[in-house]
């Protein structure tokens, strides 16, 4: 007597609006097993990339540099790294960790000190979670406040003596 297994094959099904997980039974001779099939449903927005780049990746190397940023932030180094950003911008965190290595032997201890801090940043001190909740506020409030704007621009108001 021959048992039927049950193997489970997943597709992801992706449209404009929405996203679908289908997990379904392949039928297999072996041992029995019987599971009920499920359909997972998501329901996320379909954005292309903007060319090379994901919107989480551009956001991503936009954290970088502004890490970068963050951890050139040094007291003891202060004079030098005026100076050398009156010729160098933080705007790209790489090149300007380059830079400032090829500058000095002092400016490389910088750069290298900027490498640890904007990493361990990045890992252990940076609040995700409020970056996530202050985004969605964000939105949500200039969202309104456009929505306001035109509102108050294109309908004519009232005057009390009018009514």
């Amino acid at each position: 007597m021959m048992s039927v297994g049950v193997e489970w094959s997943y597709t992801k099904m992706i449209s404009p609006h929405s996203c679908s997980i289908r997990k379904r039974a392949v039928v297999r001779p072996s041992i029995s097993r019987s599971t009920p099939s499920t359909t997972l449903q998501c329901h996320k927005m379909y954005v292309p990339g903007f060319g090379e780049a994901s919107p989480e990746a551009k956001s991503a190397k936009h954290l970088h540099d502004f890490f970068t940023y963050v951890a050139s932030y040094n007291p003891e180094a202060y004079a030098d790294m005026m100076k050398f950003l009156e010729n160098h911008s933080v705007s790209d965190g790489d090149k300007f960790c380059a830079d400032l290595m090829r500058e000095s032997s002092n400016h490389k201890a910088l750069a290298l000190r900027i490498l640890e801090v904007r990493s361990a940043y990045c890992k252990t001190d940076f609040e995700w979670d409020n970056l996530k909740r202050l985004a969605s506020e964000m939105v949500e409030e200039r969202n309104t406040k456009v929505m306001r704007d035109y509102l108050s621009e294109t309908t004519p108001v009232e005057n009390e003596t009018d009514k």
